[in-house]
């Protein structure tokens, strides 16, 4: 699964709920590409997932990039622990997608597959998607 490296800090905030995207909102490197029309959090898991489906779905024929990586850290305490007694340990990793964040980009096939393979991929995110092209 994605997640970084390195960080900073080992646990973070929850910030960064709601807005519109300020960058990552045209096309910089493929033809085509899946937007995003809501304000989510997406975690590694649902990336890989996507990710998978597009590359199937390509089979091989053309490139893909992925414009978003998950960095942000969520904590979750265990079961049945009471209130208090410090933040939990790190579960996994999201990336904070604002409303109209570029998050997968393809090239080199032709339009009619590239807004299947963009759709089955949208399946697989918990945010509403919308196919571009340049």
């Amino acid at each position: 699964m994605l997640s970084p490296k390195k960080t900073k800090y080992r646990k973070s905030h929850k910030l960064g709920h709601g807005g519109h995207a300020t960058q990552k909102i045209f096309l910089a490197f493929g033809s085509y590409g899946m937007k995003s029309m809501e304000t989510c959090w997406v975690t590694a898991r649902q990336i890989e997932s996507a990710r998978r489906v597009l590359s199937r779905e390509m089979d091989r024929a053309g490139k893909m990039w992925i414009r978003i990586f998950p960095d942000a850290p969520v904590t979750i305490k265990g079961g049945e622990i009471p209130m208090g007694k410090g933040k939990g340990a790190v579960d996994h990793y999201v990336a904070k997608i604002k409303a109209g964040t570029i998050m997968f980009e393809l090239d080199g096939l032709p339009e009619a597959e590239a807004k299947r393979a963009v759709t089955l991929a949208a399946h697989k995110l918990p945010v509403k998607c919308l196919f571009v092209k340049k």
